[in-house]
C-alpha cells in the first residue's frame, strides 16, 4: 500500500518537473535570454570539433583543423597518379561496330504505319512519358 503510493507521489512529481520544463522553454526558449543562449551555446559545443586525432598527432584549432580536413579530402578525391585507361577516339577494333546495312535500317524514315503501331501499344490512363503527355494526348 505504501509502495503503491510512493510510487504515485514520484510519478506525479516527475510529471511536474516534466511540465515546468516545458513551460520554460516555452516562455523564454526563443526569446533574446540567457536560456536561450544557454541552449544554443550548448548545441553548438556539441557539433563543434575542437580537436582531431590523426595516428599519434593531435590536431588542434581551427586554422589546423581546416588544413588537415582540406588536405584528407584532397588526398582521398584528388586525382589518380596514373591510369591505364586510355580514351583515343581513332581506336575503335574493341568496339562492335554497325555495318552499313543496319545504320541505313536505323536511320530510316519513319513510317506511318510504324508510328501507329507504337501508339496504339501504350495503354490508355497510364503514366506520362518524358515529355509529361498521356498517351491520350
Amino acid at each position: 500500500m505504501l509502495n503503491e503510493r510512493l510510487a504515485e507521489l514520484l510519478c506525479e512529481e516527475e510529471i511536474k518537473w516534466y511540465q515546468r520544463a516545458k513551460v520554460k522553454h516555452l516562455l523564454e526558449g526563443d526569446a533574446n535570454t540567457k536560456y536561450y543562449h544557454l541552449l544554443a551555446n550548448g548545441r553548438h559545443r556539441k557539433t563543434h570539433i575542437f580537436q582531431l586525432e590523426d595516428g599519434n598527432n593531435i590536431i588542434e584549432g581551427d586554422a589546423q583543423l581546416k588544413q588537415h580536413i582540406i588536405n584528407y579530402y584532397k588526398n582521398l578525391f584528388g586525382p589518380p597518379e596514373s591510369s591505364s585507361i586510355l580514351l583515343e577516339e581513332h581506336q575503335v577494333q574493341d568496339i562492335p561496330q554497325v555495318s552499313d546495312l543496319e545504320n541505313e535500317f536505323l536511320t530510316d524514315v519513319f513510317s506511318e504505319y510504324e508510328v501507329r503501331a507504337a501508339v496504339f501499344q501504350m495503354q490508355h490512363n497510364k503514366a506520362p512519358g518524358p515529355d509529361g503527355f498521356p498517351p491520350e494526348f
